[in-house]
C-alpha cells in the first residue's frame, strides 16, 4: 500500500519504541517522514532504518516543552519536504511512579509539561501551518491509562494522558471546520523493553500477560502504528475527535 505517497509526516518522539515504529510504517507507505526528538543519535538510527528500507526521512532535534523549538521544527519540516500534511504527537515521559501523595513536585511538573503542554504546543504550531495551507491531520498518542483505565502508583502519568484524550476531543471540535482532522490513539503496554518488570524475561512477561488481558498477549508496536496510519488515512475521513484504544482488551 502507498496511502501516503507525496505526504509529509512529522513524528515526535521518533527515536525509539512506538515513535520509531510509526515513522517506519509511514515511510513504508510512501511518506516523507520528519523524525523529531531530543536525542540526535537515536533519531539518526530511525532515519537509517527508514532509508535502508527504501524510504525517505530526515532527523530534526526538538524538545516538545520548548515552543520556539517546535515552531522551528514545523518550519524545518516544510523546508525539507515542501509541506506538513500529517503530525503524530507521540513524545512523552513516565516519572513519579509512587502513590499520588508522594509524587515530587519536580516529577509532577515534568510529566505534565511534556505529556500535556508538549502536545498542546506541538498542535499549536502544526495547526498554524495546516490552517494556512488547506488543512491536515493530527494524531495524538495518549494511553489506555487515563480516560480508560487506572492503576496504582501512576497518578501523574494517568492525569496527563487523561488530559491528552480530552485535549484531543476539544481541539478536534475547534479545528475541523478549518479542514484539520484531529484524533488520538491510546495504546496499552506493548511488546517492548518498557513493559518488562525488573528481572523479568520476555518469556516470563508472556506468561504473566496471558492472565492479565483478554487477548492474552501484548500489542506489537506495529499494531499500534497501524491504528495511527488508519486515523491519518482517507479511509478515516469522517473520524473526528476519536480516541482509539489499542490495549489487547485491558480496559474493555
Amino acid at each position: 500500500m502507498n496511502r501516503f505517497t507525496g505526504r509529509t509526516v512529522l513524528v515526535t518522539g521518533a527515536g525509539s519504541g512506538l515513535g520509531r515504529a510509526i515513522a517506519l510504517a509511514f515511510a513504508a507507505e510512501g511518506a516523507s517522514v520528519v523524525a523529531a526528538g531530543r536525542t540526535a543519535a537515536s533519531l539518526e538510527e530511525t532515519v537509517g532504518l527508514v532509508r535502508a528500507a527504501g524510504g525517505t526521512a530526515a532527523a530534526v532535534t526538538a524538545d516538545v516543552t520548548d515552543s520556539g523549538q517546535l515552531e522551528d521544527l514545523v518550519r524545518e519540516s516544510v523546508t525539507r519536504f515542501g509541506g506538513l500534511d500529517i503530525a503524530v504527537n507521540n513524545a512523552g515521559t513516565l516519572r513519579g511512579t509512587v502513590p499520588a501523595g508522594e509524587v515530587s513536585e519536580e516529577d509532577w511538573d515534568a510529566v505534565l509539561r511534556t505529556n500535556v503542554t508538549g502536545v498542546w504546543l506541538a498542535m499549536k504550531h502544526e495547526i498554524a501551518h495546516m490552517r494556512a495551507n488547506g488543512g491536515g491531520v493530527v494524531v495524538n498518542i495518549s494511553s489506555n491509562l487515563g480516560a480508560h483505565l487506572r492503576v496504582p502508583n501512576a497518578a501523574a502519568y494517568i492525569t496527563s494522558k487523561a488530559a491528552v484524550s480530552a485535549l484531543t476531543r476539544a481541539a478536534a471540535l475547534d479545528h475541523i471546520d478549518e479542514g484539520i482532522r484531529i484524533n488520538a490513539v491510546s495504546p496499552g503496554a506493548s511488546a517492548a523493553p518498557m513493559s518488562l518488570r525488573p528481572g523479568e524475561t520476555e518469556a516470563g512477561r508472556a506468561e504473566r500477560v496471558k492472565s492479565q488481558n483478554p487477548l492474552g498477549r501484548l500489542a506489537e508496536a506495529e499494531e499500534v502504528a497501524a491504528a495511527v496510519l488508519y486515523l491519518a488515512s482517507p479511509a478515516a475521513g469522517a473520524v473526528v475527535g476519536a480516541d482509539l484504544v489499542v490495549d489487547s482488551g485491558s480496559s474493555a
